[in-house]
């Protein structure tokens, strides 16, 4: 199998693997009674597992065209990196153990969202860097979708009372609370963002090299 198609396979597998996860988790909390989409689809899981799976179908044709006038591909991909590594640290550190109040109580539900798919982005990202240098202004972007995430969540859930994580649980741990959680991950994210884009452009200075 050529390296193309390895990455098609690869990208497509993982694909379908999150949106079966997804499904099946849904399927359970319907047959319990207690699926709410406002509330399942607000969890920053998610969603940066339903963007890493639609970038993966994209990436999956774009490893077949690779259309060279389409460089959003690489922020697309790096943004997702990014996000996914953040997804799997902040639930290694803050949630293990909540897989019932993070609606992920299905033991493979839970392995594939919280591990396999993080750890799936970014080898893909190691093992296909970006085609083009990625300005390091441009990759300070991928910043938006947390703190927008983060904007939502704190608004919804002081209308809702309802949040999805206890570090931004406002009503029980009040703001400073809320506030110096989110100072510490957002430097933790700042790093993920920087290490995400040097280790994208290391290799893809080698990659031309070799």
């Amino acid at each position: 199998m050529s390296a193309r198609w390895f990455y098609v396979v690869y990208r497509l597998g993982f694909a379908a693997l999150v949106l079966a996860a997804m499904g099946t988790q849904i399927e359970s909390l319907v047959g319990l009674d207690v699926f709410r989409p406002a509330r399942f689809f607000s969890f920053y899981t998610i969603q940066s597992n339903l963007l890493a799976a639609f970038i993966f179908i994209y990436g999956a044709y774009h490893a077949v065209a690779r259309d060279r006038t389409a460089p959003a591909i690489d922020m697309l991909r790096g943004g997702a990196t990014a996000y996914m590594a953040l997804t799997g640290i902040v639930f290694a550190l803050l949630l293990q153990g909540l897989q019932e109040e993070l609606q992920t109580h299905i033991a493979w539900v839970d392995f594939v969202l919280h591990k396999a798919m993080p750890v799936a982005v970014v080898v893909d990202w190691l093992i296909d860097p970006p085609d083009q240098r990625i300005e390091f202004r441009r990759a300070l972007l991928w910043l938006a979708y947390p703190l927008a995430w983060l904007a939502y969540t704190l608004i919804r859930g002081e209308i809702a009372d309802w949040y999805p994580y206890p570090f931004v649980d406002a009503a029980t741990h009040g703001y400073d609370h809320v506030a110096s959680s989110s100072v510490a991950i957002f430097a933790g994210f700042l790093v993920v963002i920087v290490m995400t884009w040097f280790v994208g452009n290391l290799l893809r200075r080698r990659q031309a090299a070799a």
